[in-house]
């Protein structure tokens, strides 16, 4: 995915350590530098709290744009119940059953079901991949902003 060189480049380059946005996040510094290498996969929440800590979209963290932030109001606050409703709109408009979302992210169908009624947020690997397949904003599906929804 990436992520993990444009979050350590931005931690350098604000001169701070792993540590210290280890402790922002509320992990531990080791766990931490596993999501730099990405030799483990950042939960969405975490990546959410480094996006908001550099003000910089996730969509620039994933490469998808280069824009690395968007103008006007942004969501600093994840909402799982909006989030579910995004994904399922999302999956609506493109003629997709929860079963066969599941089958594209290689997952259960009760899996779609618990992320769309928000009791779990989505997986990173599942988010970026719907992003990079469909061109959706990973900031709009994770309620950061409300436009654009769609990315070119």
């Amino acid at each position: 995915m990436n992520y993990g060189i444009k979050i350590k480049l931005l931690r350098e380059r604000t001169g701070i350590t792993q540590k210290e946005l280890a402790s922002y996040i509320g992990i531990d510094a080791k766990l931490y530098s596993h999501y730099e290498t990405e030799d483990r996969i950042i939960p969405c929440k975490h990546l959410f709290m480094i996006s908001n800590y550099f003000n910089i979209s996730i969509d620039y963290l994933f490469g998808f744009n280069e824009e690395k932030e968007y103008k006007g109001k942004i969501n600093k606050i994840i909402n799982e119940i909006e989030i579910g409703k995004r994904l399922k709109e999302f999956r609506k408009e493109n003629k997709l059953t929860q079963s066969k979302l599941a089958t594209i992210l290689n997952t259960a169908q009760p899996v779609i079901t618990n992320y769309e009624n928000g009791k779990h947020l989505i997986a990173t690997p599942f988010l970026y991949t719907i992003c990079k397949k469909y061109h959706i904003s990973a900031d709009y599906l994770l309620g950061k902003i409300d436009n654009p929804k769609y990315l070119k």
